[in-house]
């Protein structure tokens, strides 16, 4: 690990910042591609560490994975008969959540380990479910072993998805291989970041496989079909461009984003409008072009972020600049993330001088003018997204520096260098 400090700006920001593919997207072709009646093919994959790890444990248990060499976003998806294997998760939640469902259709064991943070993250939910598919599996989270035998009875489950989405997505994306398909129904507070299962359901829609919702129930039943093979152009991630655009307003600034789409099932799409109710303006040009401009100081918001989770850390950040106090709420869930995000930020915050305090569900930040705001150590918590949050800041706080930068790996690995380049002090 080491010490970053991040640049800082007494101007505005005027920028293009080019962003790699969606991790959320990509690791679902993944999946989709890996379950196929035939070879796939991802371009503008995202090569990062939460994605390497996705291609790394597919290959594992007998999936073709062929890179292009003259473009590494490029990919070639065979599928193959499912063997026995090890497959690291690293801290990637939609590794330890979508690969059991597909291990359990492998003919052999396959083991699942992860870094010593992923060991205390909720995985019960995901491995109870899949034993009262059919599957057989040892322990409760990581590390843990999926005793595949070729198939998964499937059939009706019943599960409490209020800590994670990905809980859903991944019955979900591999559901049409079961032997009775799959119904799985939601018990529990409502179900976060909606968006993501919405993602998950278009994509599987577009793979062949018809996911039918029942919204009065919350419900989803997918009968057992064929994954049709997809040749998959990944989008931008949305969700990282939020700290990239969040500097336009945090420094008065404009940063632009090139091939925003028209439409998307990306819950980081979100951030603009977030972004708006805080005083910045967003254009949004025809041929895909995306600037956000900011003016005078951030002004405060009050917002529910339970379907857009995601984007707490850089919204808490620019909150911590703003005028007035906010209110972010609908977020307990975050306490499951790579850390406890809530008590992370309202730590961080405060130890530079801000104000923050948690509730119940989620934080009150009383905006502090940056003259008020004073270098420390921000420290990352091995959470990549912590980590561009104090990036974020530090465009604000001469000589904060933030700890274990290269956590941002996760789904950004040129996160420096982009950030440098976007604050123009790249060497």
């Amino acid at each position: 690990m080491s010490n970053w400090v991040a640049p800082f700006l007494n101007r505005p920001v005027d920028a293009v910042v080019d962003l790699p593919g969606s991790k959320s997207i990509t690791n679902r072709a993944l999946i989709l591609a890996a379950l196929a009646d035939g070879p796939s093919r991802i371009t503008g994959t995202l090569r990062s560490r939460d994605t390497d790890l996705m291609l790394d444990g597919l290959a594992a248990i007998g999936v073709g994975v062929d890179f292009h060499s003259d473009d590494p976003t490029t990919v070639d998806i065979t599928p193959q008969p499912l063997h026995a294997g090890a497959v690291d998760c690293g801290l990637a939640g939609t590794v330890m959540r979508f690969l059991p469902a597909v291990a359990a259709l492998a003919d052999g064991d396959v083991a699942f380990d992860g870094d010593e943070q992923a060991r205390s993250r909720p995985l019960d939910t995901v491995l109870d479910a899949l034993r009262s598919l059919g599957a057989s599996i040892d322990g409760r989270g990581l590390p843990f072993t999926v005793h595949g035998t070729g198939s998964v009875a499937g059939g009706p489950v019943t599960i409490d998805a209020s800590a994670s989405s990905q809980f859903v997505s991944g019955l979900l994306l591999s559901g049409a291989r079961f032997v009775a398909g799959v119904q799985i129904t939601h018990s529990g507070a409502p179900v976060p970041s909606m968006p993501h299962i919405e993602m998950t359901v278009e994509m599987l829609e577009t793979a062949g496989v018809t996911v039918d919702f029942d919204a009065s129930s919350t419900r989803w039943s997918i009968a057992p079909t064929t994954v049709r093979a997809v040749d998959w152009a990944v989008e931008p991630d949305l969700s990282n461009a939020a700290a990239f655009l969040a500097a336009a307003p945090a420094t008065g600034g404009r940063v632009s984003v090139p091939r925003w789409p028209v439409t998307t099932t990306q819950p980081g799409a979100a951030v603009l409008g977030i972004l708006e109710q805080m005083g910045a303006e967003v254009d949004h040009r025809s041929d895909g072009l995306l600037t956000v401009r900011g003016s005078a100081r951030p002004t405060a918001i009050d917002v529910d972020l339970h379907d857009v989770g995601e984007l707490t850390p850089t919204i808490a950040a620019l909150c911590a600049l703003a005028e007035g106090t906010s209110t972010l709420r609908g977020i307990t869930h975050l306490r499951g993330h790579e850390t406890d995000r809530l008590t992370a930020l309202s730590t961080e915050i405060n130890r530079i001088g801000g104000d923050c305090r948690e509730t119940a569900d989620g934080l009150v930040i009383t905006g502090r003018d940056r003259v008020d705001l004073h270098a420390e150590l921000w420290r990352s918590y091995a959470d990549h997204r912590m980590a561009t949050a104090g990036a974020l800041l530090g465009l604000r706080v001469e000589g904060l520096a933030v700890e274990d930068v290269e956590t941002t790996a996760k789904t950004l690995p040129d996160f420096v260098k982009m950030w440098e380049a976007m604050a123009g002090t790249a060497s």
